[in-house]
């Protein structure tokens, strides 16, 4: 028998009484459990409620049982299943009992409704109730077929809901309780204590009361142990909860209060400590054969190229064929090629042509009035761990990626250092790219090896001087745990403070990622420059494409 039966049991053998908390699935009997609370009632009218069903015996006793053990394994408190009327007579009830046990539950209630059952706070509804001896030959197969001497029947009557009266009541619970029920729940609606109380003072059974607070909510706990109950069960006030949580939530997001929300519901971390991640991390790493590495990429490809002319009349650039491939289903392979298979994608212009399955997307609406930044501002959520950020025109060579992931520093970006070569040789450029000056020029000579430690970046935009550059940025980017945080304190502070010109741009909302990166740089935080010699190209050009068709073999 499972810890959670014997625990139960031991429980209502104390002095004070056992407060118990309804549940409407894994997670929130998680959270009856860290509130501190005794048990879990897996609640009848909660299973019902999120599969938007009436509490009416729509459910089958398979989808309560699997409820009910999906709490027992999130849990380490007893589990009480409220299983209606048995789901059947006494031989269903039967089964009812050794599917439950079987499945870790510490108790099971049943009550003397008939089938099908109405929940007892419906109006308007004809309330019938089975026969006491009916109900009686059920608690007495219940205790025959459990397994273990832990396991707790409750037995429920709705005499008061009927307006059947106290002694109806009365005559009920001590029949099931001579029937051998562990514990006796006596249902009422009434608005105060009032009507249980009298109820109890009558009690003359050894076995323990039940009540569940329902329209009697106001009664403190102290006053229904003194009145007699040893379980105390809030059965649906969690769900109920959570109705007006989430209903308050939808409208603001609606409305587009996203950041008024933000602050009132739970952080992602939050969520993750849930639902286990760190366990799961650590059996990956103990169990799962090597090549996934620990790490996100969020792809920045919202903008229009008016340069590539009727190439983007009907998509984005990054859906752009070159030699049967997208760009950026390249940029998916080399992503995944280095491990990485969790994958956003920012879009705007012609977003419905971006369609690539297995990603995840966000939608920059506003993708012709704003830069870089404000597409990866709507990714935040991404930003939660090591990422990779990178443009969505930019093919490049896996070894690349390699070492952008093993760069040293919580933010490095990779810098093409043949861009100095061409300085040198008298064939600049065009200031159109984004240009890099950093702590160290690039040695002399046609042999390249890069620094193994990074050099540090002091400048980056595309107003340096092409004579002062030591590199171009590419448009791949790497920040680690500690680096998404930066980048997420930074732009918060930014988009609460800042006015006016931002960097390179004319305002925060224009504002691309490398005025992000200079920001990091101003602020006093190290970026480290990966060093790379050419092995990428950006297709921002009918001539930049041309050329990729006639270079590409892969």
């Amino acid at each position: 028998m499972p810890a959670h039966g014997r625990s139960l049991r031991r429980l209502l053998a104390r002095p004070e009484p056992v407060v118990a908390c309804g549940a409407h699935d894994a997670l929130s009997a998680k959270l009856v459990e860290q509130a501190g609370f005794d048990a879990v009632w897996a609640s009848g009218f909660g299973l019902s409620a999120v599969r938007a069903v009436p509490d009416a015996s729509i459910l089958t006793m398979s989808e309560t049982l699997e409820a009910t053990r999906a709490m027992v394994d999130a849990t380490g408190i007893p589990v009480i299943a409220d299983c209606d009327n048995g789901f059947g007579n006494a031989i269903n009830v039967m089964r009812t009992v050794a599917e439950f046990e079987a499945a870790g539950a510490s108790a099971i209630s049943i009550e003397d409704n008939i089938f099908p059952k109405r929940c007892s706070f419906y109006t308007g509804v004809t309330r019938e109730i089975v026969p006491t001896d009916e109900h009686a030959r059920k608690v007495q197969a219940a205790k025959a077929a459990q397994r273990s001497s832990e396991f707790v029947v409750i037995a429920r009557t709705e005499a008061l809901i009927a307006g059947w009266g106290k002694e109806e009541a009365l005559t009920r619970a001590r029949a099931y309780a001579d029937a051998g029920a562990d514990a006796i729940l006596i249902h009422s609606k009434h608005p105060d204590l009032s009507e249980l109380e009298d109820v109890a003072r009558s009690w003359d059974r050894p076995v323990p009361l039940v009540a569940v607070p329902t329209t009697y909510v106001g009664t403190p706990l102290g006053e229904l142990s003194r009145a007699g109950f040893r379980l105390v069960i809030y059965a649906n006030q969690s769900l109920r909860a959570s109705v007006v949580a989430m209903r308050q939530a939808l409208a603001d997001i609606r409305s587009g209060r996203t950041l008024e929300v933000e602050g009132r519901i739970a952080p992602l971390e939050d969520i993750y400590g849930l639902v286990g991640l760190d366990a799961l991390r650590s059996n990956e790493a103990r169990f799962l054969m090597p090549g996934g590495v620990e790490c996100s990429a969020v792809i920045l490809a919202a903008g229009d190229a008016p340069s590539l002319g009727d190439l983007v009349a009907d998509r984005p650039k990054c859906m752009l064929d070159i030699r049967g491939k997208t760009i950026l289903g390249r940029q998916v392979e080399a992503l995944n090629a280095s491990g990485i298979r969790e994958i956003a994608v920012v879009r705007g212009h012609h977003r419905s042509a971006v369609d690539l399955p297995h990603l995840r997307y966000y939608d920059n609406e506003r993708f012709a009035e704003t830069g870089e930044l404000a597409s990866l501002a709507l990714a935040e959520n991404e930003l939660r761990g090591p990422v990779v950020c990178l443009y969505g025109d930019v093919i490049f060579d896996d070894s690349i990626l390699g070492r952008l992931l093993r760069a040293p520093g919580d933010v490095a970006i990779a810098v093409d250092r043949a861009f100095w070569d061409s300085v040198r040789n008298g064939g600049v450029r065009p200031t159109t790219h984004d240009l890099v000056v950093t702590d160290e020029a690039p040695s002399a000579g046609y042999r390249f090896v890069p620094s193994a430690g990074g050099t540090r970046v002091h400048r980056v935009g595309q107003g340096i001087d092409p004579k002062e550059a030591h590199g171009e940025f590419i448009g791949l980017a790497f920040l680690s745990e500690r680096g998404t945080e930066l980048v997420r304190e930074t732009w918060r502070d930014l988009r609460s403070n800042h006015r006016g010109r931002f960097h390179e741009a004319e305002s925060l909302e224009r504002a691309s990622l490398t005025d992000l990166v200079q920001e990091l740089v101003d602020r006093g935080h190290e970026v480290t420059c990966v060093d790379v010699y050419k092995g990428w190209m950006e297709i921002d050009s009918f001539e930049d494409y041309r050329r990729a068709w006639a270079e590409l073999r892969w």
